[in-house]
C-alpha cells in the first residue's frame, strides 16, 4: 500500500468509483473495492459500514501482496 494525498484528482477518482461489494458477503462486517482508473493507486478500499470514511489505496503490487496475504491467512486473527 502506497500513500496518497488527498489531491483533486484522487478525490475525483474516488468520487466517481465504481465501488462493489463481494456477493459472499452476508453480514455487514463487508469490504467494497473500486478499480481507478490509470493513475498511482490502482485499486480503493473501504469499510461498507463507513463509507464516508478512511480509504486504503494500492497500486497493482500492493494489491496483489494483500490478495496474497489475505488467501494465506497473514491477516487472520487467530
Amino acid at each position: 500500500m502506497n500513500e496518497y494525498r488527498n489531491t483533486p484528482s484522487v478525490l475525483a477518482q474516488l468520487a466517481d468509483a465504481p465501488w462493489r461489494t463481494s456477493t459472499r458477503s452476508q453480514t455487514s462486517n463487508c469490504v467494497e473495492v473500486a478499480p481507478l482508473s490509470p493513475g498511482p493507486a490502482a485499486v480503493a478500499l473501504r469499510d461498507s459500514k463507513d463509507r464516508g470514511g478512511a480509504v486504503l489505496l494500492f497500486n497493482r503490487s500492493g494489491w496483489l501482496g494483500f490478495i496474497s496475504g489475505a488467501k494465506n491467512g497473514q491477516f487472520d486473527l487467530d
